[in-house]
């Protein structure tokens, strides 16, 4: 078997952004575009981690269009660059929190996961990869910046002459000196739920016909949601809905929430009395990694879900202990940090993205995380974990015995309410969106002392974070106007599209009378939006009256 060294130039646009490297699926099909950032990873990884021999390698995506392509590629490239196993997901299925796991069980050296998370598949849609330590998380900065050096300087890669290894069934493969064991994409994470939750609870909940809905949105979890909720939880068959993933999420936008997961959302706001809606409802993403979830003609919001698990967290087996704390991504609402006070933990508040939460947990600082973008999930594994998320709430349900409107407003009376909307603009061109975070940060100089209407500016700020584990620092991770009652309007551009910008608006007030709990959050929060329009002029510089996505 042949190693072959071939001459390649660099790609200058190869920089990964908040979770590894997105472009249109057309653009990796390009000669030598996926093999140079595959080369980048490896000559990077090696030489970073000093691979001892035997490593392995974990590698599967979330199913979309050119991922088994890539895998093959990425395989001959692995037994190229000298490594010793590549563990591959039937099929080249592994979700995104299974294959965290999957690195962490059998302590590889790390993984390669193919996703585009959220965003559409399919020929004409968009492709991913990135890199994950052998923590389990998505690989920091250090290492990301590293890579994009390489990929800039490259000169050639390397990869073997080799057919095809068969990825459908489970089996042992040699490809050159290197072994590829195709294994059950399922097995080692439905392991890891059953150890974490009261699975005899929940079967008795769902015995006792309590019923769901789960929406896979023709994505990665459908296997995993059959095989967990369907088998071995005892929902009834048809419970999982768009279960069978496919290249192109079936012509969908996999993205739970409010606007694309719009088939779930008729089921759960449903008013037929003959068949009335599901007592529970959830969604997950492209890669498994998020999550949406709804009561009988009600919303979680993400940032409230992760405050009920952390005030609930003790009625889970795998966190009957307590937890050592709470992480939350900036955006995100601060219903967690009112849980974190009352429990006695700390709660930090870092920038978005999953890997900023991996130091913390690695050190014992944290248990939970979440981010307002419907992540949520735990040291478990190192990424966000929209199963997981699923799992937990029925626990807690099942061990309540409340709906989830009721264990909300229980909440709420204890807490107080966090109102908090999230606002996308999406596809604007770039400069159009640069300029607008412009318009806002040039705003800051009279902004502090400021009266609109009932609310008062405290501070505005571009948010940084210095990590307390290692001491990097992060900047430009959010412009916020931050109130004197805690009222917080943020501006910023998201980092995982690959058309152009998405620019989002997220605010937040907080609600502590019960009797205004109840009120519509657009209603509540429409004199910050309106602050948020008179400050940025975004509807007048976008020509948009009205967001792409309102959650």
């Amino acid at each position: 078997m042949n190693i072959v060294t071939v001459a390649t130039t660099p790609f200058t646009d190869q920089k990964p952004g908040t979770s590894g490297l997105r472009k249109k699926v057309t653009v990796f099909q390009s000669p030598h575009y996926l093999e140079n950032f595959v080369q980048a990873v490896f000559d990077t990884v090696l030489d970073h981690a000093m691979a001892p021999p035997g490593s392995t390698l974990a590698l599967g995506g979330d199913g979309r269009y050119y991922n088994r392509e890539a895998i093959q590629v990425i395989l001959r490239m692995a037994a190229a660059n000298g490594m010793a196993r590549v563990l591959v997901g039937q099929g080249g299925i592994l979700s995104t929190p299974a294959a965290s796991c999957v690195i962490r069980k059998y302590k590889c050296l790390g993984g390669i996961i193919l996703s585009a998370s959220h965003n559409p598949g399919g020929p004409a849609g968009d492709f991913g990869i990135k890199y994950n330590t052998g923590n389990g998380g998505p690989a920091p900065e250090k290492i990301t910046d590293a890579i994009y050096a390489r990929s800039r300087e490259l000169g050639s890669y390397r990869i073997v002459e080799a057919p095809d290894v068969p990825l459908d069934r489970p089996g042992t493969h040699a490809l050159g000196a290197m072994q590829v064991e195709v294994i059950d994409p399922v097995a080692d994470y439905a392991e890891l739920m059953e150890s974490l939750f009261d699975f005899g609870a929940i079967r008795a909940l769902l015995a006792g016909g309590f019923r769901l809905c789960f929406d896979a949105m023709h994505a990665v979890t459908g296997p995993y949601a059959h095989e967990i909720l369907e088998r071995r939880l005892g929902a009834p068959a048809g419970s999982v809905i768009n279960g069978v993933p496919l290249a192109d999420f079936g012509g969908g936008h996999p993205d739970p929430n409010l606007t694309y997961a719009d088939q779930l959302v008729a089921i759960m706001y449903g008013n037929d009395i003959a068949n009335p809606a599901p007592d529970f409802g959830a969604a997950s993403d492209g890669d498994g990694d998020r999550n949406m979830i709804l009561g009988r003609h009600f919303f979680v919001t993400p940032s409230d879900s992760l405050a009920v698990i952390a005030a609930n967290a003790t009625l889970a087996p795998g966190y009957a202990q307590g937890i050592a704390g709470i992480a939350r991504s900036m955006p995100t609402s601060a219903a967690a940090d009112r849980v974190a006070e009352k429990l006695g933990v700390p709660c930090f508040e870092t920038p978005t993205g999953w890997k900023f939460f991996g130091n913390l947990m690695d050190a014992g600082k944290v248990t939970l995380c979440g981010e307002e973008s419907f992540g949520t999930g735990s040291s478990h594994v190192r990424e966000k974990d929209g199963l997981w998320a699923v799992l937990f709430w029925l626990n807690i349900l099942a061990s309540r015995r409340q709906s989830v409107e009721q264990v909300l407003q229980d909440h709420w009376a204890v807490f107080g309410r966090n109102v908090y909307s999230r606002h996308d603009y999406e596809g604007l061109p770039l400069d159009l969106a640069n300029g607008i975070m412009a318009q806002v940060k040039e705003r800051y100089r009279d902004l502090p002392g400021r009266r609109f209407g009932d609310y008062t500016v405290k501070f505005c700020d571009d948010f940084s974070y210095t990590d307390p584990i290692d001491g990097s620092v992060s900047t430009g991770q959010g412009l916020r106007i931050v109130f004197e009652d805690g009222s917080r309007i943020v501006f910023r551009l998201s980092g995982t599209g690959t058309e152009g910008a998405t620019l989002r608006l997220y605010l937040e007030a907080f609600e502590a009378d019960p009797a205004r709990q109840q009120v519509d959050a657009q209603q509540s929060l429409a004199a910050l939006i309106a602050i948020a329009d008179e400050i940025s002029q975004l509807k007048a510089r976008s020509g948009r009256e009205r967001p792409t996505v309102i959650t």
